[in-house]
């Protein structure tokens, strides 16, 4: 009988559901992110780390004929930088395993021009896998440099013989150290000792990947994630997701490609330090918290990725500057976002997707993942306002797009009512995953994120006021 009543109910249940009239979801917008790409950007701060021969010599790229004993980082504490990364909200920990110089930080089985030839832990170290254990003590994801140029490699110049060698050592590090989230590749190429300019078997270095990290992302010299054209930290302004592979312009790779066949996001990459490896000479010239704090805003916040390199010294250790910054950044930030003024605030919008409140305005302000805002399939601009409930002041805005369907606003302007008419705040192109947008303070009640223009349906997923004063 209990049964049967169950049933009835649900019968009964049906044409309720109808006459509310529940809207589809709408219709994704190709191009679209994989599921370790939207896990990807959502990291937001990726910490990369420069380590090499170069550390002890001084230089920035090594030649290829250092000798092995000159590196010996006697207070290597991997333990120590991935607790520095964990405490400055990074997420993801990526070790140049191999650089130009062809030193390997792991005992490689395809080269002697490793560390089993220094005195580090007697020969018996293994730097990849001290940091690769560290990372998951810590709680972070781990990934790996390694250079496609080696300077020390005799075989580099021979293109076939030097791609199954390169294959080789990528194919240990991809075997021997847990997952790893992201694989690292530059361009960088010269010539061989036999004078001939070496040819990057790229599409062979990506099946073993796919085959043995098949969650791995490839970043730079790869499908998943693209250079953004710079090493300043900085990404275009509009700053699109898909992206056209057959366009390598600066312009491209800083701008994306609303009309791109693929979805391949920008990571800005830069060192908190002028170089890229550890240089005694630098100490004084770390970067600023406020200036950590600008170039957040102008990688994560134009809808990036910002890929900070914290470079170790000598003895294995992050310098007590270094980490500082870190952890003032990182306060600055929690402070700077703590209060979220629009949070679950009454909000209304100009038009709702089939008048269905379960996409309503109120989604955009909710906290809740995976709720958004989105409007009828025919409708690509259009506002949401929010009711601060009081005058409240706020110089900062946030704006985020349910990227999982696509990227869809291309410009959008905020603004407030004054009592008598509605007055611009600021004004924008993309929003993506994340636009954050600072201006002159602001006091008001009423406020409104306006879509001006969009690929299709807006689907505001997130939208925030904040106040840095």
């Amino acid at each position: 009988m209990t049964f049967h009543l169950s049933l009835l109910a649900a019968v009964a249940l049906v044409p309720v559901i109808a006459a509310v009239g529940f809207a589809a979801p709408p219709k994704p917008q190709p191009p679209l992110p994989t599921r370790q790409q939207l896990a990807w950007q959502r990291c937001e701060t990726i910490m990369f780390v420069h380590f090499t021969v170069n550390t002890f010599t001084d230089k920035e790229w090594g030649e290829g004929t250092e000798d092995p004993r000159v590196f010996n980082p006697v207070k290597l504490d991997a333990r120590q930088w991935a607790r520095a990364a964990k405490a400055s909200g990074f997420k993801i920990l990526i070790l140049t395993a191999k650089h130009h110089d062809g030193f390997c930080l792991w005992p490689s089985k395809y080269t002697e021009h490793s560390v089993k030839h220094s005195p580090w832990r007697n020969g018996k170290g293994d730097a990849v896998k001290e940091v690769a254990d560290a990372c998951r003590a810590e709680g972070l994801k781990f990934g790996i440099y390694l250079s496609p140029w080696d300077r020390h490699e005799q075989t580099y110049g021979d293109s076939p013989r030097y791609n199954e060698h390169f294959r080789n050592q990528l194919t240990e590090l991809l075997t021997n150290y847990g997952p790893i989230a992201e694989v690292w590749f530059d361009g960088a190429c010269g010539e061989g000792p036999n004078g001939k300019r070496q040819e990057y078997d790229w599409q062979s270095y990506y099946a073993v990947i796919r085959k043995h990290q098949p969650d791995a992302l490839i970043a730079i010299c790869g499908p998943d994630i693209r250079w953004i054209g710079n090493e300043s930290g900085t990404a275009g302004d509009p700053c699109w997701s898909p992206f056209n592979p057959a366009d390598g312009s600066i312009d491209s790779l800083q701008h994306g490609d609303p009309n791109g066949a693929v979805w391949q996001p920008g990571e800005c990459d830069v060192s908190i330090r002028p170089g890229w490896f550890w240089h005694q000479r630098e100490d004084g010239q770390v970067r600023s918290v406020d200036n950590l704090v600008d170039l957040y805003f102008q990688s994560v916040g134009r809808n990036a990725v910002l890929l900070l390199n914290v470079p170790p010294n000598d003895q294995g250790l992050f310098c007590d500057t270094d980490v500082q910054r870190l952890r003032g950044f990182r306060a600055r930030l929690d402070d700077m976002f703590r209060t979220n003024l629009a949070a679950r605030k009454k909000a209304t919008a100009s038009n709702t997707r089939g008048g269905d409140e379960g996409f309503g305005a109120a989604r955009a302000v909710d906290n809740v993942a995976g709720t958004y805002w989105a409007t009828d399939d025919d409708v690509t601009s259009g506002w949401i306002e929010v009711d601060l409930g009081a005058a409240t002041k706020f110089n900062i805005a946030s704006m985020q797009e349910a990227i999982e369907l696509g990227q869809r606003v291309a410009a959008y302007h905020l603004e407030y009512w004054d009592g008598s008419a509605w007055r611009t705040i600021t004004s924008g192109t993309t929003i993506g995953h994340k636009k954050l947008d600072r201006f002159p303070a602001v006091t008001a009640r009423r406020v409104r994120l306006v879509i001006d223009e969009a690929r299709a349906g807006p689907t505001i997923h997130s939208f925030g006021l904040y106040c840095d004063e």
